[in-house]
């Protein structure tokens, strides 16, 4: 997590949102990215995507990658997530309104779309420290 802190770091003296992803596969991180949709001009460009973006460079299955993130993943990335099967989300913090484990938007946690795979494990580490 210390390394997402520094890319969300990054992203505020950049003038973007305080977030940073990393994407870990065997122990060895594949992909990290910090927001970048101000410098882009490109609303996908959140840290989660850039991350995945960056990992599917060096891999074509993210299916056993852990993604590790300071800020609960929005519905946009969620949606990534979960079309790539990434295996499992540790998030430090949870978002205010369009985090992805929320409802009516909980596309992180939905079991019922037939076409997707089961759910990611998700850990909150704010959940862990009570």
């Amino acid at each position: 997590m210390s390394r997402c802190l520094q890319l969300a770091e990054t992203a505020a003296k950049e003038g973007e949102s305080p977030v940073g992803s990393i994407l870990v596969k065997n122990g060895k991180i594949i992909g990290e990215g910090s927001e970048k949709n101000k410098q882009t001009g490109d609303v996908t460009r959140h840290a989660e995507i850039v991350a995945i973006l960056d990992a599917l460079r060096q891999t074509d299955s993210l299916q056993h990658a852990t993604l590790y993130t300071n800020m609960e993943p929005c519905v946009m990335c969620s949606y990534v997530i979960r079309h790539h099967k990434i295996k499992r989300v540790v998030i430090l913090n949870r978002s205010q309104e369009l985090g992805g484990t929320q409802k009516p938007y909980n596309i992180l946690t939905l079991e019922n779309i037939k076409s997707w795979s089961r759910p990611p494990e998700i850990i909150f580490l704010q959940d862990l420290k009570k």
